[in-house]
């Protein structure tokens, strides 16, 4: 039976494609080199080990949506579910095969993971990807043949803030998407109409700098 492992080798920016995506290089090895592997329908689930990394002051200000005050990150810095992907591998002879693991990226601020990323100045984002799944494959003297993949297969791999921030930007130069309940746009939506506000910044603006003043006198 085909004894599988995987490492993650790196990860790149997909160009041009619907939504911002990266490409994790996925190294899949089997032991047992001599049964050839027909097919691997592989499950991921990429997890974001929070725990596995430093915070600067201005990091630990941006987290506390996510995990409150420092002071209690002792009992609310646990990992975060990133997303779940799957990959069809094509058959491969002997000890193993690369493969792309296209991992789609949402921009969206009232998703955890995207509120972490973006609260990252420098440095990594610790990674844990979890495996499961199919393989078919056809041992030395047999016909073809099916077994599970353990559920302890797994790969860390830390991706580099600044790939995640070059991906942004490349898709979103300049700007980022937030996400509003209908009766808010509804009202911000008027105001603009009614005042004959051109953009949406230029809205918000408007609305905002009392309370951004009293921000910074805080």
């Amino acid at each position: 039976m085909p004894d599988l492992s995987f490492q993650i080798a790196g990860a790149s920016v997909v160009p041009f494609a619907v939504a911002p995506t990266l490409a994790f290089k996925l190294q899949i090895s089997n032991a047992a080199a001599d049964e050839a592997i027909h097919t691997v329908a592989l499950r991921c689930q990429i997890q974001i080990d929070v725990a596995r990394r430093r915070y600067s002051p201005q990091e630990q200000e941006l987290m506390l949506d996510l995990f409150g005050v420092p002071e209690r990150w002792s009992q609310t810095l646990r990992s975060l579910l990133w997303t779940n992907v799957n990959l069809v591998i094509p058959g491969f002879p002997g000890a193993g095969t690369v493969a792309d693991l296209h991992v789609p990226c949402s921009f969206d601020f009232n998703v955890a993971a995207t509120k972490y990323f973006a609260g990252l100045t420098d440095g990594d984002i610790p990674l844990l990807f979890l495996f499961s799944g199919t393989v078919f494959y056809v041992p030395p003297d047999g016909a073809l043949q099916v077994a599970p993949i353990s559920w302890e297969c797994e790969a860390r791999f830390k991706l580099a803030v600044k790939v995640w921030r070059e991906m942004m930007d490349s898709y979103y130069p300049n700007s980022v998407w937030l996400n509003l309940r209908r009766d808010v746009f509804d009202r911000l939506y008027r105001y603009k109409i009614q005042q004959g506000i051109p953009t949406w910044e230029e809205a918000l603006e408007r609305v905002l700098p009392g309370e951004l003043e009293a921000m910074e006198r805080s």
